[in-house]
């Protein structure tokens, strides 16, 4: 079952805007999933001085979510899932990763700048989920 949103059939350049948002947001995110994997080893020392069990292969496994999710997001396929998985990532990495209230004073305000980052990624990824149901124009049409 798909919807159509009035927003995006009604009001003039509404498609277009909205492939420009997804495409700026999912590439953004896939470049940065991309970059978990040309940067493995110094990814996987961080995210294992964090705590981060199976460091390596968190990593890698997050770093996929971040290029599937941001590339399907840009490209209209599997939108839901795109999202999702997005949305998932944000969610459990942001307090993991960014943990502001816990890190040094001299490191806070850098971590609370990447936590609330993540937090307005996190809403523009719950945002998509919702739409990931509605036709998205410009889209490859593939999952919806």
């Amino acid at each position: 079952m798909t919807m159509t949103l009035p927003l995006l059939v009604d009001t003039p350049g509404a498609d277009v805007a909205f492939l420009i948002g997804r495409v700026l947001f999912g590439a953004v995110l896939a470049f940065t999933g991309l970059n978990h994997f040309l940067d493995l080893d110094a990814m996987s020392g961080y995210a294992e001085m964090k705590g981060i069990p199976a460091p390596r292969l968190s990593v890698a496994f997050s770093g996929g979510m971040l290029v599937f999710g941001g590339l399907g997001v840009a490209l209209g396929v599997f939108p839901i899932i795109a999202a999702g998985a997005l949305a998932v990532f944000l969610l459990v990495t942001t307090p993991m990763m960014h943990d502001f209230w816990a890190a040094p004073e001299d490191q806070q305000q850098q971590e609370m700048t990447q936590f609330l980052k993540n937090v307005a990624l996190l809403g523009g990824a719950l945002v998509l989920l919702v739409l990931g149901g509605a036709d998205w124009a410009y889209s490859l049409g593939i999952g919806l």
